[in-house]
C-alpha cells in the first residue's frame, strides 16, 4: 500500500472535513428554507382579516369625524368629535377580540388553507343524518325568553331546492319573531354527502325592525367571492371534533366543537337521552358562547347561551 506523506494526509483530512462541513451547511440551509416555506395559512388569513378590520375601523373614524364637522353648532361638534376616538378604540378592541377567536380556532384546525373539495357526485338527494334530519314539509318550532323578549322561531323545511356548486340543496326557511314581531327571515341551504355529513352551503338572511330590513349581514352563497360551505353536522361525531360550519371571511364564520355524546335534555317537546352537545362560537361575536343539543331521530332540541343561561327550546314539530 502506498503511504501518503504527512502534509498530503493533513491536506486530505482538511479537504474531507471541509466537504463534510459544506454538505452539513447545505443541509441546514435547505432545512431552514423549507421551514420558512411552510406557511400557517390559517393564521396568516386571520392576521389579514385583522388588518382589514382595523382599516375599516379607522375608515369609520374618518367618516364619523366628517359627520361631526357637518353638525350645526360648535357644542354639537365638540361632543361628537370627542366621542369619535372612543368609538374607534372600541372598534379596534373588537377587531383584536375577533382575531383571538380565529387564532384559537387555527390551533385546532391546523395551518392549511380552508378549501373543501365539493364533488356533486358525492352528494345524495335526502338529508337523513340522525342528528340533523330534514324532512320536507316539517316545521320545528322553538321558543325562549331572551333579553330582547320572547323569541319564537319556526324552522320550516320546504320542498324547494337550490343548486349551489352543482349540488342540489334543500331549502329551509327560518323565521324569528320577538314579542310577536318578525325580527329575522332567513333562507338556508343544506345538502348531505354520501358519508352522511350535512353541509351548509349558504343563507339569505334579513334582520328587521318595525317591518324594515336593517341588515343582511351573514348572507353568503358558496362559490361567490370566496365563500365556501362548511359542515353543520358530522356523520360520525367524536368528542373534541372541531370544524367550520360556514366560511365567508368577515361575514359568516361559525365554528362548532363536539363537547359530549351522552347528554340528557328535557324541553317542552319531551325528554331525550344520549344527545349530542356542541360548543358553537364565531369571531364575529366573540362574546357569544352557545351550546346546542341534537338528539337522534329528532335533531336540534335546545340552544343555551353559556354566558346568560338563556334557553331556546323545541316546543313542537308539525
Amino acid at each position: 500500500m502506498k503511504r501518503l506523506s504527512k502534509s498530503r494526509l493533513i491536506t486530505k483530512c482538511l479537504t474531507q472535513g471541509l466537504f463534510a462541513a459544506t454538505i452539513l451547511l447545505a443541509f441546514c440551509v435547505a432545512t431552514l428554507a423549507t421551514a420558512e416555506n411552510v406557511t400557517n395559512f390559517c393564521l396568516k388569513t386571520s392576521r389579514d382579516v385583522l388588518k382589514s378590520c382595523q382599516g375599516a375601523a379607522n375608515s369609520d373614524l374618518s367618516l364619523a369625524i366628517a359627520k361631526c364637522d357637518n353638525l350645526a353648532t360648535a357644542a354639537e361638534r365638540s361632543v361628537c368629535t370627542a366621542q369619535a376616538p372612543d368609538d374607534n378604540k372600541d372598534a379596534l378592541l373588537d377587531c383584536k377580540d375577533e382575531f383571538d377567536v380565529r387564532q384559537t380556532a387555527c390551533e385546532q384546525l391546523g395551518p392549511a388553507p380552508y378549501s373543501p373539495v365539493i364533488d356533486p357526485a358525492n352528494f345524495v338527494s335526502q338529508i337523513d343524518n340522525p342528528y340533523f334530519p330534514l324532512t320536507p314539509g316539517t316545521t320545528f318550532v322553538y321558543e325562549g325568553q331572551t333579553s330582547q323578549g320572547l323569541e319564537h322561531d319556526e324552522f320550516f323545511i320546504t320542498k324547494k331546492t337550490r343548486v349551489i356548486l352543482g349540488v342540489t340543496c334543500v331549502e329551509v326557511r327560518d323565521t324569528v319573531r320577538l314579542n310577536g314581531k318578525l325580527a329575522e327571515d332567513t333562507l338556508d341551504w343544506f345538502a348531505q354527502d354520501i358519508d352522511g355529513n350535512v353541509w351548509y352551503f349558504g343563507e339569505n338572511t334579513h334582520e328587521l325592525e318595525g317591518g324594515l330590513i336593517t341588515t343582511i349581514d351573514g348572507t353568503f352563497l358558496s362559490g361567490i367571492e370566496g365563500a365556501k360551505p362548511g359542515i353543520v353536522m358530522e356523520a360520525h361525531p367524536g368528542i373534541g371534533d372541531f370544524y367550520r360550519q360556514e366560511f365567508d371571511l368577515g361575514n359568516a364564520e361559525d365554528f362548532a366543537e363536539v363537547a359530549g355524546l351522552n347528554a340528557s335534555v328535557t324541553v317542552p317537546f319531551g325528554t331525550f337521552n344520549k344527545c349530542l352537545r356542541t360548543h358553537e362560537t364565531t369571531p364575529l361575536e366573540p362574546d357569544l358562547l352557545e351550546d346546542k343539543f341534537y338528539c337522534r331521530g329528532v335533531g336540534n332540541v335546545l340552544a343555551v347561551d353559556r354566558v346568560t343561561g338563556e334557553r331556546v327550546e323545541l316546543i313542537q314539530i308539525k
